[in-house]
């Protein structure tokens, strides 16, 4: 009877390991000061914007986006260099297929999407867009941000491609939304 009691303690020990390690996928390519230096330069001042979306914005968003918004809370780094606004970032985190991947969104200080950064990507890897493909979606508009308009897919890596295009979209339309709605 020991026999089996500890027989069944090592395969559920076993079966434990299995089920928590890792499978050697995840990749964390930059922190987040890393992240603020790509964005705005070494020399810039951070700082956060915090936006508190009301319910007719969410709605608002999540029409222009077409993305479900999930908290009312959203926030900015705001890039400047003296009094001079160099631009916002947004640090988005979404799952792909089963795991995370964690992007840098980039926009101009006039809210036009300059960069997308890969900052962690825990798929496999060849399902990573490369950086040439965000390239095709820089200075677009946010209706043009489509793969039934204007963005060209990848063969092998449809989700991960989806859900960065859900996330820049999601970024622009809470800074035409919330930010520029509210500078004017």
């Amino acid at each position: 009877m020991m026999t089996k009691a500890r027989s069944a303690v090592c395969f559920f020990a076993a079966l434990l390991m299995l089920l928590t390690a890792g499978d050697g996928f995840g990749k964390i390519f930059y922190s987040k000061k890393e992240a603020m230096d790509m964005a705005f330069g070494e020399q810039a001042r951070v700082e956060i914007l915090s936006l508190f979306l009301t319910d007719g914005q969410i709605e608002e968003i999540q029409r222009q986006a077409k993305v479900k918004i999930d908290s009312a809370l959203f926030s900015f780094y705001v890039g400047k260099q003296g009094e001079k606004l160099l631009g916002y970032a947004a640090i988005e985190t979404h799952t792909v297929r089963t795991r995370p991947e964690t992007l840098l969104i980039v926009l101009s200080p006039a809210g036009e999407l300059r960069r997308i950064e890969v900052l962690a990507f825990h798929e496999p890897p060849e399902y990573q867009p490369p950086a040439r493909w965000f390239e095709q979606l820089y200075r677009r508009p946010l209706a043009a941000l489509d793969f039934n308009a204007e963005v060209q897919g990848i063969t092998g890596a449809t989700l991960s491609s989806r859900s960065a295009l859900d996330s820049a979209r999601k970024v622009l339309a809470v800074f035409q939304v919330a930010v520029r709605k509210g500078q004017n």
